[in-house]
């Protein structure tokens, strides 16, 4: 992975690691909303709700239209490309190391049945 992308993706597990911003990001994901209907569930005041956007938008997540004086917000397509690869090369190293442990293990094992067929 290259360093932007890395430090792309610092900033989307930054953003991710809060639930608001999650709750925002579910919302979202039923469709656009304005800072207003994002901010009506939560007891948090609209500002406080913008700063959590900000973070939203800096990590390439959401993006903001602008529609007269509306500003609705919108997930970004492939905004979470960077984390499905950074996962999949987490899970292909993981499945490795699996590998090489069933491999270890079924060594140990042959060796153990050998063993015990000695002792005899």
């Amino acid at each position: 992975m290259n360093p932007h992308a890395q430090q792309n993706l610092d900033a989307v597990f930054l953003a991710l690691s809060d639930p608001t911003r999650r709750a925002i990001l579910a919302r979202l994901a039923r469709g656009e909303a304005t800072v207003n209907e994002l901010a009506r569930p939560f007891d948090m005041t609209q500002p406080a709700i913008s700063r959590h956007l900000s973070v939203l938008e800096e990590a390439g997540l959401i993006t903001t239209r602008v529609e007269g004086v509306r500003r609705p917000r919108r997930l970004v397509s492939g905004g979470m490309d960077g984390v499905d690869e950074w996962l999949s090369l987490m899970r292909s190293a993981l499945e490795r190391n699996y590998e090489r442990l069933d491999h270890v293990l079924a060594t140990t094992r042959r060796a153990k049945r050998k063993d015990k067929k000695w002792k005899r």
